[in-house]
């Protein structure tokens, strides 16, 4: 029987073990919509449970905590590491249960993070999270949203229990490159974290594909791959009396026999196929994608919708500026993420320097909280707008002007595809153009339908000019006469924002997650 450290009180803990997860930022919980029922304690919102959110759009109400901070790993970047002379505490799960049922019915929080140091090891550290997560749902009969990270070389049946009790499964992939990982985290390995990830994707995939939804997650689907095994899944269900239906037919329908061809010889297949990696773009994982086999057994994989795991997903997180990645490194990796791997989201954390390493940036150095906004941005436009590494950035130009957007320091290194007209030009063009979005580039379609534009009508529409106005024409004519020269729009755009840039770049604030003192 396990004895645990009785010296410290719950409230000692817990101001421990909640300050020690500040600093994973992967806790959002969209994805999830689960009434509240009869006999249960909580729901959960599709929209997202959480209702605060820091300046840099972390999210602040999940109680978010580390089942232990006491690590047998020595990650140079980590508070917890265990060089480190901080103090340690562990919970027991029967604590955590008590934190969350008295906290959600203080209203203080809605769902639990649940995160850990590898404590003893990485098997003991996961029972202990298994243990807490089967109380909670089965003696506690919590029903809110739960997101659990999991750890480097645990087991697979323990992630499997573990998948069928949260909401959200993640990983954290820690740094950009294997290199990064080897030099600043010697004690994991890039199998280590990619072997789990491939086998919660197919869980994850075999659940959706029972209840009748398409194998990936929602996003543009020129970031997406069509994975093998999923492939195999779709048949197996699609061929099953169990499951047959016609939304899982239709899921099949875009599978043609070249495509098949390809997919039995482990080919991953793009379906814009212009858009697929040049071999300066490939990553580390995609060595990894297709060919490598997990761990977890066939008849695992196929999923039933009585049983869900991990329905909102699975997440990673990258620590920015702890190595000299380059931002095109780092949107490489997250592309091979999302196209091989099938994420939910990939999240980006600005390093602040906690340790003293000749590896990593002194203390003192302010975190690169522009540069993390920037990547969000540009992980937008790969995940809803169909962009591309590739297209984005080069290995000649492989950083983003800080000063400007992402979708505007692409417009700029691309003058040659502007103007655009707004009275012609199709949906995907018009998500292009700087200051125009998705809701916006609607409306405009819907519009000229009735009438010619103007750019006071399209302003209205939700269409932001101090922007689009270097790049869109109405009727053939341009908001203000300009001359369509980088250094100039860049000039004009950059004064719009210096401002604002200037205080999220150099007012030294660092985002923090709400203390519960």
């Amino acid at each position: 029987m396990e004895l645990y450290d009785t010296t410290l009180s719950l409230h000692e803990k817990l101001e421990i073990l909640s300050d020690a997860a500040k600093y994973d930022v992967a806790c959002t919980s969209s994805g999830v919509d689960r009434r509240g029922k009869k006999g249960s304690l909580g729901n959960s919102c599709a929209a997202g449970i959480c209702h605060s959110f820091a300046g840099d759009g972390r999210c602040i109400s999940l109680l978010k905590i580390l089942q232990s901070n006491d690590c047998i790993y020595d990650c140079k970047y980590c508070l917890s590491r265990a060089n480190n002379d901080c103090r340690r505490a562990t919970f027991t799960p029967e604590e955590i249960c008590t934190l969350v049922i008295e906290f959600y019915k203080r209203n203080y929080i809605e769902g639990l993070f649940l995160s850990s140091a590898v404590y003893k090891n990485p098997t003991h550290t996961m029972e202990l999270m298994y243990q807490t997560l089967f109380l909670l749902r089965n003696k506690y009969r919590f029903n809110g949203y739960i997101h659990v990270k999991a750890i480097p070389h645990a087991p697979d049946e323990l992630l499997e229990q573990i998948g069928y009790l949260a909401d959200r499964m993640s990983i954290n992939l820690e740094l950009p490159t294997a290199e990064g990982l080897s030099m600043l985290a010697p004690q994991k390995t890039r199998a280590s974290i990619l072997t789990p990830m491939r086998s919660m994707q197919q869980r994850i995939s075999g659940y959706r594909l029972a209840i009748g939804k398409s194998a990936t997650m929602e996003r543009h689907r020129g970031n997406r791959y069509l994975d093998h095994s999923i492939f195999t899944d779709a048949v197996h269900i699609g061929n099953s009396s169990a499951h047959t239906n016609s939304r899982n037919t239709a899921d099949l329908t875009h599978i043609t026999p070249d495509m098949h061809a390809l997919l039995t010889e482990n080919t991953p297949i793009s379906v814009h196929s212009q858009h697929r990696f040049s071999d300066h773009n490939k990553t580390d994982l995609d060595a990894f994608s297709i060919s490598s086999t997990s761990a977890a057994s066939p008849q695992n994989m196929y999923g039933h919708p009585d049983r869900p795991f991990a329905p909102a997903g699975q997440s990673t997180q990258m620590i920015i500026g702890a190595t000299g990645e380059t931002d095109f490194e780092i949107l490489s990796t997250t592309q091979a993420l999302y196209q091989n791997f099938d994420l939910k989201r990939v999240f980006y954390s600005a390093y602040i320097p906690l340790n003293e390493d000749a590896l990593l940036p002194a203390i003192g150095t302010l975190p690169p909280l522009l540069r993390e906004h920037r990547l969000y941005q540009a992980d937008w436009l790969l995940r809803y707008y169909g962009f591309h590494a590739s297209e984005l950035l080069t290995p000649d130009r492989p950083n983003f002007n800080l000063a400007l957007d992402p979708k505007c320091d692409w417009a700029l290194r691309h003058l040659e595809q502007f103007p655009v007209e707004v009275a012609c030009a199709d949906y995907s063009t018009l998500m292009r153009v700087p200051g125009i979005g998705a809701k916006s580039a609607l409306r405009i379609l819907k519009a000229r339908r009735l009438g010619p534009l103007s750019f006071d009508s399209i302003q209205k529409m939700g269409v932001v000019l101090k922007r689009a106005q270097y790049f869109i024409t109405c009727n053939g004519k341009m908001h203000v006469p300009i001359r369509l020269d980088e250094s100039f729009i860049t000039r004009q755009l950059t004064a719009t924002d210096a401002k604002a840039n200037y205080m999220i770049a150099a007012s030294g604030e660092i985002y923090e997650q709400l203390s519960l003192f």
